[in-house]
């Protein structure tokens, strides 16, 4: 029995032997590979680099408003008839009192006719009553007949004028029109709309602000606005603050005017307004792509040199707003501070790091997106 385990065990050894030298020699070389790569260190991390400047900032006033005309009707029909001319064209550009609809008022054109010669007549009955009074002929009271029914003749002539006016629809002021909603031949009541009108050049940009914002603004502040969809921003300037505050929601309406001369901007649009304030502050600025950001404390990397080797040094910091592809930086670091702005994100604190300037992304206080 014991010749039998013997003679097993000498033939395990034979056979495992081999295999045991060489996992343990592939285990030793592994080992002796990460001691050498301790010892030289690792690799320099290839990174972009930004010099923190001091930098002047607009303080600004963010609010969201809408586009309102500064002068906009829905013309509408003031008597009823039948309509007999369309004079413009939808959407066309119209100037003060241009002709835009026209009824048919051939029964009151018969009825001026009726009216001026009622009124000749009266006029000539006056002027012989004006003669026969001053002879004595006629008394008082028949000459005072005649002056009234002149009157009441100049009365009648002018009423029938009015209504044969207030059937020729003309623009109020100058502006374009919208999309007439009446056709030729169409009959209207009273009060039909006819067609909208909108005057453009300039234009109102409506919104609130809060109350604790109201000593921040005044009549003549600039007015930064930017609207979807267009990608150039208009410049205007506040025209009119409400003089009171909404109870309820503790706001008050601020109105300001745009030039519009493109006729880009329309009412009813959705706008986002910056409030230029008059004061600028200082600030620390860098790249948006230099902040590591995180629950714990947002940071950057800030080069410097130790040791003859040049690492990134991992640097928490407070943030005061953005702007543009920046970042202004309260608290953490200086102007002048050598920082991480391209690749930050591969790196540990104490890293080395390379400095490669040319990864730099470009960055702008107002970055312009191209379109693709």
């Amino acid at each position: 029995m014991f010749k039998k385990i013997s003679l097993t065990g000498i033939i395990l050894v034979i056979i495992l032997g081999p295999i045991v030298l060489i996992k343990f020699l592939q285990i030793n070389s592994l080992i002796s590979m990460g001691k050498a790569g301790a010892a030289a260190g690792m690799p320099a991390t290839p990174v972009a680099t930004y010099v923190a400047a001091a930098q002047e900032w607009e303080e600004t006033i963010s609010a969201i408003g809408s586009l309102q005309a500064v002068q906009g009707v829905t013309l509408a029909a003031e008597l009823g008839g039948t309509v007999v001319e369309i004079a413009v064209e939808n959407g066309a550009a119209v100037s003060k009192d241009d002709v835009v609809v026209r009824l048919d008022t051939s029964v009151e054109q018969a009825q001026l006719a009726a009216a001026e010669a009622n009124l000749k007549l009266a006029q000539l009955q006056l002027d012989r009553s004006k003669s026969l009074l001053s002879q004595a002929t006629i008394s008082q009271a028949e000459f005072d007949t005649a002056d009234a029914s002149a009157k009441a003749s100049a009365a009648q002539l002018a009423n029938i004028r009015a209504q044969i006016a207030k059937k020729t629809l003309r623009a109020p002021f100058a502006g374009r029109v919208g999309i007439r909603t009446v056709n030729l031949g169409q009959t209207l009541s009273a009060g039909t709309l006819v067609i909208p009108l909108q005057s453009l050049d300039p234009i109102f940009i409506d919104f609130n602000l809060p109350q604790q914002r109201l000593a921040s603004v005044a009549a003549g502040q600039e007015l930064r606005v930017t609207i979807d969809g267009i990608s150039a921003p208009f410049v205007g300037k506040i025209t009119a603050i409400n003089p009171e505050v909404d109870p309820v929601t503790r706001n008050v309406r601020v109105q300001g005017t745009l030039a519009n001369p493109g006729e880009k901007l329309r009412p009813g649009m959705f706008a986002e307004i910056a409030v230029v304030q008059p004061v600028k502050r200082q600030v620390v600025a860098v790249p948006a792509t230099a902040i590591i950001y995180a629950p714990f404390g947002d940071s950057v990397y800030v080069v410097e040199e130790k040791d003859g080797k040049t690492i990134a040094r991992q640097q928490f910091v407070r943030l005061s707003g953005a702007r543009g592809d920046f970042v202004a930086i309260a608290d953490g670091i200086a102007a002048g501070a050598r920082v991480v702005s391209a690749g930050a994100f591969k790196l540990q604190n104490g890293a080395s790091v390379t400095p490669n300037d040319a990864m730099q992304p470009e960055a702008s206080l107002t970055p312009t997106p191209k379109n693709t």
